[in-house]
């Protein structure tokens, strides 16, 4: 009988279809890990596709290694009565550049990617040197320190008594430091429509209103409008977080940061502090509401009501410690009782 050779699948066909359903796989999922919480800002898209795009990078590697150690384990496992010893295998030159190259590659690309999504979210705004003014050659050791330094500043203060009154009077004012996220290409060089001092503590967030001189424990903005977040820490490092805005930004005490942003989608999103600044870091949370315009302005005129010096005539008051007079005020008005009345009924 004539011996009938076994046929096999040529190698490189398997590796092609292997790559193709890796592929499909990888990509498909990349698109639908459903791994991060709703998009609410118009900068979320921006993280979302990059981050989608290592997602089906890290599927596809991890299909590829992970396939390759069952694959193996299962074909070259231990069989009963084999006891030689394994194939003499030596280094495969091609193999090991390929696996060398590839990822080269995706770290080059990636890192590329993500420096123009820091550009297009404005990472590149607010960036500032920051520079120390010309002190007295008697105290050149702090000329190299920052001004808001706490080592500096005794340095510095003693530069200061040492300088003559005309090298003050030229001293320029120290500029400051801004980082984080300011304005996109879109609107550099554009005012925000809004702006929001944001301070923490421990361990809370306050946020204040200058231009409507409103202090709130909650972020209110309007849907749809530029919003630019000076912020700022009183005792140490905390970091700003809206998970469904994508943005993240350390409040550092005094260094200020910033963040600006545009709310697409109207709703209660939470604010979590992403640095750890102490026993209760857990517990530091607060709200953003995104909400209509409308919405927003009504908002801001009820809390400049409530917040005005004169309590008495902007937050209710138990009527029972009224004078009778001022409580008997309204209801005489209505019945439109006056003094002529009043002195009319005494004759």
């Amino acid at each position: 009988m004539e011996h009938k050779e076994k046929q096999t699948v040529p190698g490189a066909l398997l590796t092609l279809v292997a790559g193709i359903l890796i592929t499909i796989v990888s990509l498909w999922y990349g698109q639908n890990n459903h791994l991060l919480p709703e998009q609410a800002s118009a900068q979320a898209p921006l993280v979302d596709d990059f981050f989608n795009i290592m997602v089906t990078i890290g599927t596809a590697l991890f299909i590829v290694v992970e396939g390759a150690i069952i694959l193996f384990a299962i074909q070259f496992r231990h069989r009963k009565g084999d006891d030689g010893d394994g194939l003499p295998i030596k280094e495969n030159f091609g193999l090991e550049v390929f696996w060398t190259a590839i990822p080269a590659i995706i770290v080059i690309g990636l890192g590329a990617y993500s420096v123009e999504v820091y550009r297009d979210m404005g990472g590149f705004s607010p960036g500032g040197s920051q520079v120390v003014a010309h002190v007295h050659p008697s105290s050149h050791v702090a000329h190299n320190l920052p001004r808001d330094s706490a080592i500096a500043a005794p340095l510095i203060a003693q530069s200061d008594m040492e300088m003559t009154s005309e090298e003050m009077a030229e001293m320029p004012p120290a500029p400051k430091a801004e980082y984080g996220l300011g304005a996109t290409p879109a609107e550099e060089g554009k005012t925000a429509d809004i702006t929001v001092d944001v301070s923490g503590m421990q361990y809370a967030w306050i946020f204040t209103y200058p231009e409507a001189n409103v202090t709130s424990a909650e972020l209110h903005v309007p849907v749809g409008k530029d919003v630019q977040l000076n912020l700022s820490a009183i005792d140490v490092i905390h970091s700003f977080w809206v998970p469904s805005f994508r943005l993240k930004q350390d409040a550092i005490p005094g260094i200020p940061t910033e963040l600006r942003f545009v709310a697409t989608k109207t709703g209660d999103y939470p604010i979590f502090c992403a640095e750890l600044c102490g026993s209760y870091h857990g517990a530091m949370r607060a709200r953003v509401i995104v909400e209509t315009q409308e919405e927003y302005e009504n908002w801001l005129k009820e809390n400049q009501i409530a917040q005005q010096e004169d309590s008495q005539k902007t937050v209710a008051v138990n009527p029972a410690n009224l004078p009778p007079s001022e409580f008997l005020a309204p209801y005489a008005t209505e019945m439109g009782i006056n003094a002529q009345t009043i002195a009319q009924l005494h004759k």
